[in-house]
């Protein structure tokens, strides 16, 4: 039975821990996984009820935190190093730069026979500038060489790292695009709508307009802050919803409550909601979702929304071209300004017939494409292949 040992930088929502939770808890009977996580930042919501909902147990290692802290990280290595001692991993499986880098260093450092790592987003782009964006692929090209293989998400994330950065060759480098379940995005769509829309006061003549992720500074919020500023001066009944938490979460409502004075609006047009644990309920009350980002991997974010079958506008970056069909299933804004966004915003509130369509679209668009099924099943090919090169 070939036992994996499987790390997560932090167990916060997004898309590593849904990566994990469903190759922990449906990859064959033949493998024995362990589950290795660290602690959510305070104001991230935790993922523990991911989870518990697939009857997954789990490890969390409270000092193994997002910000690099000498002594915690230390703390955090020597933990690893003693559950790979205990468990005797055939294959230590990483996910995303924290455990990416305690994690392999210990699998080497512990004789752990295969090391795989999956980048489910980069930091070559929009975190860090000079010596420090040196010093991080410096880093990452040398944890590269101890790693039997790299996993990228998608096919532009595998360009960005082999080819752009130079992090990793070629050859080490495998496309397995994340999985997810997205049933629940389409059942009982009407009672969901009318849920959400009950709860937060949207009429049936409103358009709601929803941004979905962390309050972090690669995420742009004041980006879609400031257009939507530009399209709710034209369109009165529309209202917007910023879904999720972080450090940032007094900067932005300072920002929207400038931007609204200036604009003549009324700065309860859009609502800062927190965390929605039950997103597939906030996906049927919206119309249309926006993404901002500077840096993305694969947007879950989008994911989930095209699986609800909500048309998506959406900055250029990352893998978004591989999960979005531009003009089908939502608009890619090349632009970052916010005349643009807000330009691409305003064609969707004015095009119900067009929302729809795409709408149709991007459900046939991502159901079978990022199916949790599809997950499993390339991952354990890939695994069998690492064991038994020969075969």
């Amino acid at each position: 039975m070939p036992r994996i040992l499987r790390i997560i930088n932090r167990y916060n929502i997004g898309g590593p821990t849904y990566n994990a939770a469903y190759l922990s808890k449906f990859l064959p009977p033949e493998y024995s996984t362990t589950l290795v996580g660290g602690s959510p930042q305070p104001h991230e919501a935790h993922s523990g009820f991911i989870l518990d909902q697939l009857e997954v147990q789990y490890i969390e290692i409270p000092e193994m935190g997002r910000s690099v802290r000498l002594l915690d990280d230390l703390r955090a290595f020597r933990q690893i190093c003693a559950l790979i001692r205990l468990h005797q991993p055939d294959i230590v499986h990483t996910h995303a730069a924290k455990a990416g880098a305690l994690g392999r260093v210990a699998a080497r450092w512990c004789g752990v026979p295969v090391v795989v790592h999956t980048y489910h987003g980069h930091v070559f782009d929009g975190y860090f500038t000079g010596l420090k964006n040196r010093l991080v692929k410096w880093t990452e090209r040398l944890l590269g060489r101890m790693t039997t293989a790299i996993i990228a998400i998608s096919p532009i994330q595998k360009q960005q790292i082999t080819s752009q950065h130079r992090i990793v060759p070629e050859r080490k480098t495998h496309v397995i695009p994340l999985g997810f379940d997205l049933s629940r995005f389409s059942a009982s769509q009407d009672i969901k709508r009318q849920t959400f829309r009950t709860n937060f006061g949207i009429q049936d003549n409103e358009l709601a307009i929803g941004i979905i992720g962390r309050l972090t500074a690669i995420k742009q919020h004041e980006l879609f802050l400031d257009a939507f500023a530009r399209v709710a001066k034209t369109h009165e009944r529309v209202k917007a919803f910023v879904i999720g938490d972080g450090e940032r979460m007094h900067e932005l409502q300072a920002i929207w409550k400038t931007l609204a004075t200036q604009s003549g609006i009324n700065e309860e047009r859009l609502t800062f909601t927190s965390w929605i644990k039950s997103i597939d309920v906030a996906l049927a009350g919206l119309d249309i979702v926006a993404m901002t980002s500077i840096n993305e991997g694969t947007p879950v974010s989008l994911i989930e929304a095209q699986a609800a079958s909500r048309p998506v506008v959406t900055t250029e970056v990352g893998g978004v071209a591989d999960c979005v069909e531009d003009g089908r299933t939502g608009l890619i804004v090349r632009s970052h300004g916010a005349e643009a966004f807000a330009q691409a915003l305003d064609r969707l509130i004015i095009r119900p017939d067009e929302r729809a369509a795409m709408g149709r679209l991007g459900h046939a668009h991502v159901v079978e494409r990022y199916s949790y099924h599809r997950l499993v099943k390339d991952m354990d090919e890939l695994y069998r292949q690492l064991l038994d090169p020969a075969r």
